[in-house]
């Protein structure tokens, strides 16, 4: 199978679009830009482009990753922060993005998810299994290791 080959003003076009179809990092772009063949001169030419015309920025990226992750996958800060540097963000980054997260719905969804997975359970009789299976849930979602235990000994006294 033949990979097609693209020139350096066409692959910018496709990554523009890419771009543009949602926020991307930096890590993401020139994955994106290797498969489609792109020489690293390319990329090196590519990105600053890109950055430059505001189709990457990885602030914007990391707070509306942050936001989306958290409303939509209810994850805590610690997986959102291990995610984040997966994709190799800057410590800067990822304090901004943090701070897109509002306390109080962060508490809310904390206390909702919890609360829903404890429902979840009610069929494992051996109360020290129930708890495990709680905090090992809420734990690998990111949730802080101190709010999880409170959360499980109130729920599971």
């Amino acid at each position: 199978m033949q990979q097609e080959s693209f020139t350096v003003e066409q692959a910018t076009r496709a990554i523009e679009r890419y771009c543009v179809y949602q926020e991307r990092c930096h890590k993401e772009v020139e994955d994106k830009l290797r498969k489609m063949g792109m020489i690293q001169l390319a990329i090196d030419e590519i990105i600053p482009h890109l950055i430059e015309h505001k189709f990457l920025n990885e602030t914007r990226f990391s707070q509306s990753f942050a936001r989306g992750k958290f409303r939509n996958k209810h994850w805590g800060r610690n997986r959102i922060v291990r995610e984040l540097k997966l994709r190799k963000i800057g410590e800067r980054n990822i304090k901004i993005a943090l701070n897109e997260i509002n306390p109080v719905e962060y508490d809310a969804s904390f206390d909702t998810l919890s609360r829903k997975r404890y429902e979840q359970l009610h069929n494992e009789k051996d109360k020290y299994r129930k708890r495990k299976k709680l905090a090992d849930y809420l734990l690998y979602r990111g949730w802080e290791g101190d709010l999880v235990y409170d959360k499980v000994k109130q729920l599971i006294p």
